[in-house]
């Protein structure tokens, strides 16, 4: 007698969601229209890395911030977060505005809350590229041991990147794309000099250093440093950088415009 033998098959893997596969593709187009300009390279990767070899070997820095590498590393990364969300994704997102891209895709099945998901997701995959280059500089290149809290210090890098993506899509929401580029650059220049990123803010006349204290970077740069340490939980500065965040955030969806 022939017995007929049967095979199970296996169960199929279930299929990616339309949304889901949305959300991918946007997100690689948005990847690689950020970093296929040399310009943005320039600013997200080259420019981090030479100001922290700089100012590591320069040794301007008071000795209350003992080796200066325990100072720079959080402002560097502060400088990476703001370079990335504020700069790039700032002068992107205004130009395509200017072009009506975003005005096109609109009119497509893209949803916009899976497109402000894929502009997040690839500035957050690049600023994840950006903390490993230059953690991976100050542990290697300068025996930077933090007696801090890493995994901490990765959730304030996270609520700075949103801070900072805020910031540079309420500019890019609410000026002309001309005045978005002068606009980013303009606050990345104040932002490194008076935001406690490459230059101690004690150091800064009293008038200014008051100004500066209060800034968006240093919200961020303070609040790295004090979590990085080891100390006792930084309340007063992790309580500014949830400020500035929630307050960009809500303007950049309040002002946002799309054309």
């Amino acid at each position: 007698m022939i017995r007929a033998v049967t095979t199970a098959t296996p169960p199929e893997a279930p299929a990616a969601s339309p949304i889901g596969r949305s959300l991918r593709a946007q997100a690689r187009i948005e990847l690689l229209l950020l970093l296929r300009q040399p310009e943005n390279l320039l600013v997200i990767l080259v420019l981090p890395v030479l100001l922290l070899l700089f100012f590591a070997e320069v040794r301007a820095f008071p000795s209350i911030h003992g080796r200066p590498i325990n100072f720079l590393v959080p402002g560097i990364l502060t400088l990476a977060l703001m370079s990335t969300g504020m700069v790039s994704l700032g002068i992107s997102t205004a130009y395509q505005r200017y072009y009506r891209v975003l005005k096109r895709l609109g009119a497509t099945p893209l949803p916009r809350a899976v497109l402000v998901a894929a502009k997040a997701g690839s500035v957050l995959l690049v600023e994840v590229g950006q903390v490993a280059l230059v953690l991976a500089i100050g542990y290697f290149g300068f025996a930077w041991r933090p007696p801090g809290s890493l995994p901490l210090a990765i959730l304030v890098m996270l609520v700075g990147a949103i801070m900072f993506a805020a910031l540079g899509l309420t500019m890019a929401g609410v000026m002309r794309a001309e005045l978005t580029i002068g606009g980013a650059n303009g606050l990345y220049l104040i932002f490194l000099i008076l935001g406690g990123v490459a230059m101690p803010v004690q150091q800064l006349p009293d008038l200014v250093r008051q100004l500066a204290s209060v800034l968006p970077p240093t919200a961020l740069s303070s609040s790295l440093r004090a979590v990085l340490a080891g100390g006792a939980f930084p309340a007063a500065p992790v309580a500014l950088l949830a400020g500035w965040t929630l307050l960009l955030l809500a303007t950049a969806i309040r002002f946002f415009r799309w054309e």
